[in-house]
């Protein structure tokens, strides 16, 4: 453990203290596997939440990144760049959207829904200018920016960081009556996640999102999922939201966008809403680079040709049924679709974080979420041989 410890001291030395990771030093990765600085193995139970759908370096990925790093990595927007166009044109056609934005992180992927919908609301909606109302829902999780804590509902996100900005309505999340009571005539758009993963692998009741496309259609206002964690395969649809068949106006990705290489996000919508953007109105120097572009191209690339897709499906309803097998008084509850799932621990036996560090220890890295809620979401690119093996290192700690 010497080396562990070694890079551990330094981190908690000179790092801030806003994390609090389990105690292992991982050294390097491939496919499903990681292993740590001391030579030993594990199972990736947490796909960097969601990133690394295509599994760690892939390939193709890391190729595509390489071959691109050996021409140009940077021109900012003021310049095209031979990769973007393409990239955009693959995401926008294997998506069904008219326009993409290209960004970095998550959060910037979410601000830029956010920014859109308040402009198209009062150029398109006729909202008064500054009384754009965004409905989000309780449990939220999408960032960590000033604004998007100012709708978080979880006080230890929020506390310290005000002011905060306003123009935000929570409702509680899968209650579609609340929803319909909380819009208003200056209500430009809805905010949801289609499953709350931050939250503790949350799924909404069955028919939510399609009320929820409904509302959005008859009151005029912008439908926006954050499919960040959920999109591109992980719930054993391309989207969560096609379970319900509710097709948002504004879809928001990232994550595994980049094929775990590199951070590459992007807000997609129809031409009436992306047009409300005009030169200046809304940047970013690194958004859309052509080495995040080329990781971006390859990633959705790996999504079709392996039929990643589909083995989250398929391999998702085998390991959630299984998972609901194992006889164990700790478990409240197994809920989730396709490899996003989660086990939540009965309150009276603690928080999940026990769990997951004896989990550690039999080889198997996982991460507890909203402290009862043990998540499992590996890599999609998983084999049915190497869920029974986690498996039998679940039971042999939940039971």
């Amino acid at each position: 453990m010497a080396r562990t410890d070694e890079f551990i001291r330094d981190v908690e030395l000179y790092s801030a203290n806003n994390y609090f990771p389990l105690p292992i030093v991982i050294e390097k990765g491939e496919g499903v596997w990681v292993y740590d600085v001391e030579g030993r193995k594990y199972l990736d139970m947490l796909s960097a939440y969601s990133a690394l759908n295509q599994g760690h370096r892939h390939p193709k990925i890391i190729g595509a990144l390489l071959e691109q790093a050996g021409k140009v990595t940077l021109t900012s927007r003021a310049f095209h760049n031979e990769t973007m166009g393409a990239f955009l044109k693959k995401l926008c056609q294997m998506t069904g959207y008219e326009k993409a934005l290209p960004m970095n992180t998550g959060a910037e992927a979410v601000e830029t829904a956010i920014k859109a919908a308040r402009k198209w609301g009062l150029l398109k909606k006729g909202v008064p200018e500054n009384q754009g109302e965004i409905i989000v829902c309780e449990n939220n999780f999408h960032g960590r920016t000033v604004t998007i804590v100012s709708f978080s509902t979880e006080e230890q996100y929020r506390y310290g960081f005000g002011p905060f900005t306003p123009g935000f309505t929570a409702v509680p999340f899968g209650d579609a009556d609340a929803l319909e009571q909380a819009i208003t005539e200056n209500t430009v758009a809805i905010l949801a996640e289609p499953i709350q993963g931050e939250g503790g692998v949350l799924v909404p009741p069955e028919g939510y999102l399609a009320k929820m496309r409904e509302l959005a259609s008859r009151h005029n206002v912008l439908m926006m999922l954050d499919e960040i964690q959920t999109g591109l395969g992980r719930t054993g649809r391309l989207f969560a939201y096609e379970y319900d068949d509710a097709k948002p106006d504004v879809l928001i990705l990232g994550k595994a966008l980049g094929g775990g290489v590199y951070p590459v996000s992007a807000m997609l919508s129809s031409a009436d809403v992306m047009d409300v953007f005009g030169p200046g109105d809304h940047g970013s120097t690194f958004g859309g680079n052509p080495l995040g572009c080329a990781a971006g191209m390859a990633a959705l690339q790996v999504i079709e040709e392996e039929s990643l897709v589909e083995r989250a499906f398929t391999l998702g309803k085998y390991f959630r049924e299984e998972l609901e097998k194992i006889q164990s008084p700790y478990v409240q509850e197994v809920r989730g679709k396709g490899l996003l799932i989660g086990v939540e621990i009965k309150k009276e036996h603690g928080t999940a974080r026990p769990f997951c560090e004896r989990l550690m220890k039999l080889g198997l890295l996982c991460k507890e979420t909203h402290d009862y809620t043990i998540r499992f979401a590996p890599p999609l690119t998983i084999t049915k041989d190497e869920i029974d093996w986690s498996l039998e290192k679940i039971a042999q700690v939940l039971t």
